[in-house]
């Protein structure tokens, strides 16, 4: 670790409540209500501002002195020159302030099926980026060198809100995706790109771990197009002593997606084994989804490899993937998915009244095609659910960096 990048003991003193489990509980320490609780202890680092810094309004002063911060149900409580837990939020005089607004961890052009989202926009490419840190402590994490990144040097990439909308345009991509890390954490950053975006009919997708308290995750999904909410497990103690969150703020995001906007939501389940790969934990999850968010909501249950602080477990055999799926599909989920292996009839799409296969997929890369424009099923006419405009495109498994500079100076 960098020496500029010590962290100083004395400073961590984000103060929690391990009961406390619900954004909507109001904190101890103020008279608004609405507030985040606090989770457990957790991290501050001391860094110095870069230069794209904004203000945001997600916080309130403590009587104490310090700020905490209401992104999400952490609660850091800062005191001068601390970030939160998640790097790119920081208490600068007595507010908290984005600290990467316009920086990047890189763009890359991905099939919209790698996010994955399979119901929207089929075929398509999206212009994918990142910033760096992240709101959650996952032991897990897949792309734990870009949400753990402590670097400034990670985020080698600038960009406006402009140049991206841009760039997306000129490469043809349908959308943009918020995603390697999660965009709660840079939510003024993501909704100002999304903006940019649908001014040239471009649409966006989060790809998020739904862990946002009620006001800022009503503010970032309003820019919002689609999302993937990574559901973790189905397991309280999982959430708190893997992830060091908690499942209740995840499932109020998913409830509140599904039913109170208009964001296309689909959710993955990352199966690792002896964590939370039983059969009791993936009825309960399935019978609770179809309950409480529907039948259509598709659901991708996908491959762990060994990463970050979790290299003493295997990887997730197959099996396991397509016995979640029957599990999944026994509860009623229409459309269940497997994910990060090759499974041709786990990767592809059935109508849900005929049984037809409308959406033939091999790995990311899209075969027969028997839905009409709008999305219904050329044998029944039954409509998919999802968002569908158009024929099906044909991006492939193709994956290709982009220089932003490159878009810069365009007219």
């Amino acid at each position: 670790m960098p020496e500029d990048s010590v962290r100083d003991e004395r400073l961590f003193d984000i103060e929690g409540d391990a009961s406390a489990r619900s954004c909507h509980r109001p904190h101890p320490e103020s008279t608004e209500l609405n507030r985040c609780s606090p989770l457990v202890e957790g991290e501050v680092s001391v860094m110095a501002m870069t230069t794209s810094t904004v203000p945001t309004e997600h916080w309130h002063l403590l009587d104490d002195g310090r700020v905490q911060c209401d992104v999400c149900p952490r609660a850091c409580k800062l005191r001068e020159g601390q970030r939160g837990l998640c790097f790119v939020r920081a208490r600068e005089g007595d507010a908290v302030v984005l600290t990467t607004y316009g920086r990047s961890s890189g763009f890359c052009l991905d099939p919209i099926e790698k996010k994955p989202l399979n119901h929207f926009l089929p075929g398509s490419s999206v212009l994918s980026f990142g910033t760096a840190g992240c709101n959650l402590a996952c032991r897990f994490c897949q792309n734990w060198d870009i949400s753990k990144s402590k670097e400034t040097d990670t985020l080698a990439d600038a960009a406006s809100p402009d140049v991206i909308a841009r760039a997306a345009d000129e490469l043809g991509a349908r959308s943009v995706a918020f995603t390697y890390n999660d965009p709660v954490i840079f939510l003024e950053y993501a909704a100002d790109v999304a903006d940019a975006c649908r001014e040239r009919g471009i649409k966006t997708v989060a790809v998020t771990a739904g862990y946002i308290c009620p006001e800022p995750r009503a503010q970032l999904f309003s820019h919002i197009d689609a999302a993937n909410v990574d559901l973790k497990a189905f397991d309280e103690d999982f959430y708190h002593h893997v992830s060091g969150a908690h499942l209740r703020d995840v499932l109020d995001t998913l409830e509140y997606l599904v039913h109170e906007t208009d964001v296309w939501v689909e959710i993955t389940n990352l199966l690792i084994p002896g964590k939370n790969d039983s059969d009791a934990e993936l009825d309960a999850m399935t019978r609770w989804v179809v309950e409480h968010l529907g039948a259509d909501v598709p659901m991708h249950f996908s491959a762990f490899h060994p990463d970050f602080k979790m290299l003493d477990v295997p990887p997730t055999p197959p099996s396991t993937l397509t016995r979640a799926r029957e599990i999944a599909q026994g509860n009623g989920v229409q459309h269940a998915y497997t994910g990060n292996v090759h499974d041709r009839d786990g990767g592809s799409t059935r109508c849900g009244v005929c049984g037809e296969v409308v959406i033939e997929r091999d790995w990311y890369v899209l075969g027969a095609y028997r839905l009409t424009d709008d999305g219904r099923c050329r044998s029944c006419d039954t409509p998919l659910p999802g968002r569908f405009d158009g024929p099906a495109q044909h991006w492939g498994a193709r994956r290709v960096p982009v220089r932003l500079a490159d878009f810069a100076g365009a007219a």
